[in-house]
């Protein structure tokens, strides 16, 4: 696969927000790889804040905390509720929203045609990244992901605002299909001629442990490529060069397609943004292990290799 050109940036900095919120200066100096400059400046009236906190694992819902705190003027989005469809086990635990009740939940966000959108969590962006997926999926093609999230707002020593802010609806159109997707069947294919990324932790790769889904493992072929190594100590994505060379490593170089996975199709979409921001295109498998493992007759490969 040939690294991108021109590919739209991905992430924009907490101090690039703040100028865009007019509570404190951008900086100089020129933008990173993979990011948006600070200018020009979106109005006041097109820069919509969107909260996607959220855990797999226990935490759930997010809610309580954003009351607690949020970016002024964030709107809370629910993964289950407004980031997922509902299905049977073999579309897995977090299948794609249908397109016209997504449409719906856009425009229930508060977003007009043209916003620019920021979305963040509290989880080094691997929740966030679904909203951004989906919405630049939906053809909201100004969404970024705020790099290191709310910690690094709070470290910035910016101001939070606590209780619910509830939007004025939007009229943005969206336009679906706008990132590549794969279907169980291409995901067990791509591995034959390109590379398959599993961005789970590595034990639930291994098969060691599978805290959520029937069966432990990972689709045959398949790389372990955890999304923990896409960021920082700080919980921030690595330059775009450590990203290129990291990927590089694991094979994706050399005019191969690729794609990726994870438990349930959410965190996955960090893999697909860090490829983006090192200059990779790759498809998001939304069913992913959770719809894999409840299928019937699926292959499941365990230990360190593919």
């Amino acid at each position: 696969m040939d690294r991108l050109t021109g590919a739209a940036p991905v992430l924009v900095d907490a101090a690039t927000v703040a100028a865009w919120q007019g509570q404190a200066p951008a900086g100089g100096g020129s933008p990173r790889t993979g990011f948006v400059p600070a200018e020009p400046a979106p109005g006041p009236e097109a820069l919509k804040l969107l909260d996607v906190r959220w855990t797999a694992l226990g935490g759930g819902s997010g809610h309580a905390e954003y009351l607690c705190g949020h970016l002024p003027g964030a709107v809370y989005v629910s993964m289950d509720g407004q980031l997922s469809g509902h299905g049977g086990p073999r579309e897995g635990r977090h299948p794609l929203p249908d397109p016209d009740r997504f449409g719906e939940t856009v425009r229930m966000l508060g977003i007009d045609d043209g916003d620019t959108v920021v979305v963040y969590d509290d989880a080094q962006g691997t929740s966030a990244a679904r909203a951004w997926w989906l919405l630049r999926h939906a053809g909201i093609e100004r969404t970024f992901l705020l790099d290191g999230g709310l910690a690094a707002w709070r470290q910035a020593g910016l101001p939070l605002q606590a209780g619910d802010v509830i939007p004025v609806p939007g009229t943005a159109r969206t336009s679906w299909g706008r990132m590549p997707v794969l279907d169980m069947d291409a995901a067990a294919a791509l591995p034959g001629d390109g590379l398959l990324l599993d961005a789970r932790a590595a034990a639930r790769y291994r098969g060691d442990e599978e805290p959520l889904d029937p069966r432990a493992g990972h689709i045959p072929g398949a790389v372990s490529a955890p999304t923990s190594e896409n960021v920082d100590a700080r919980g921030r994505f690595r330059p775009a060069e450590e990203l290129a060379a990291r990927f590089r490593a694991l094979g994706a170089d050399g005019g191969v397609p690729v794609g990726a996975y994870c438990g349930s199709g959410v965190t996955a979409a960090h893999e697909v943004a860090a490829l983006q921001v090192a200059g990779y295109e790759a498809a998001l498998y939304p069913g992913s292990w959770s719809a894999w493992s409840n299928t019937p007759g699926r292959p499941v490969a365990t230990g360190d290799r593919p």
